[in-house]
């Protein structure tokens, strides 16, 4: 039995772990078919044959998304192996933390390589993405854009500038976007994970009082799985949320609430 978005074509980048493989993953289950893009080509296999080991159609693209020309051939790629391209996830990111050797600083304290590089990854990559995601999809008349933002996309996180700046201006993107392309069929919206179990916080989450610290800032006291927000990404890209678009949709455990 065909899943809500069989037929489909789906490109999640950072795929190759965490969030952006369960959401790949789940997109599969779904029925869609897959481009994987990740600077990781290991994971990016690895996550390639979960799929196909399953049935399921998934193609691998390394990718780094901060450079245009690189972002442009990944699109091109989808379209050449699937003919189309309906959903999207950008989802590559980094947290800015034990970048060249550096550690959590305050604002006047924070590198300048540190914040170059957060920036580029979390914001500029995302926005390259969308770039070249929106003119295929335009040409094909619509399609669906996720963009993980963050919690730290709606408040302030302290010692970590770079990720939160990174951060909102996602949601500032996804929610220009979404005004831009409502009329022409391309619905834009974001995610903003709370804390999540993934490769990305288990540094740390391998701190026993760093661990606990996080799991008190959440009201239902754990930290996230990332299929919850997979789930949460499949299904604003699929017909079940026809209606929604330029929305930031919290998958925090209440983080944001507080």
């Amino acid at each position: 039995m065909p899943g809500q978005l069989g037929g489909k074509v789906a490109l999640v980048t950072g795929g190759a772990s965490g969030i952006g493989r369960a959401t790949a993953l789940t997109f599969a289950r779904e029925g869609a078919k897959l481009i994987i893009a990740d600077m990781h080509e290991d994971g990016g296999q690895q996550t390639v044959h979960m799929i196909t080991e399953q049935g399921g159609a998934a193609t691998f693209v390394q990718v780094d998304v901060t450079q245009a020309t690189a972002v442009e051939a990944l699109i091109s790629e989808a379209v050449t192996t699937y003919g189309r391209l309906d959903c999207a996830h950008n989802n590559a990111g980094i947290s800015g933390t034990g970048i060249a050797g550096a550690h959590r600083a305050l604002t006047a304290d924070y590198p300048d390589e540190r914040w170059h590089q957060v920036i580029a990854i979390n914001l500029t990559g995302v926005w390259l993405c969308m770039k070249y995601e929106i003119a295929q999809m335009l040409k094909q008349g619509g399609g669906t854009i996720v963009n993980t933002a963050s919690a730290a996309g709606l408040v302030g996180l302290p010692y970590a500038s770079a990720y939160v700046a990174s951060k909102h201006g996602v949601v500032g993107l996804t929610k220009t976007a979404a005004l831009e392309y409502a009329k022409q069929g391309i619905r834009v919206n974001c995610i903003c994970p709370g804390y999540i179990q993934t490769p990305m916080t288990a540094q740390g989450m391998s701190d026993p009082e760093r661990r606990a610290l996080m799991i008190a800032s959440e009201p239902v006291g754990r930290v996230g799985n990332p299929e919850e927000v997979a789930e949460a990404v499949v299904w604003l890209c699929s017909d079940a949320a026809s209606f929604v678009t330029g929305h930031t949709m919290t998958v925090d455990g209440g983080y944001v609430a507080q």
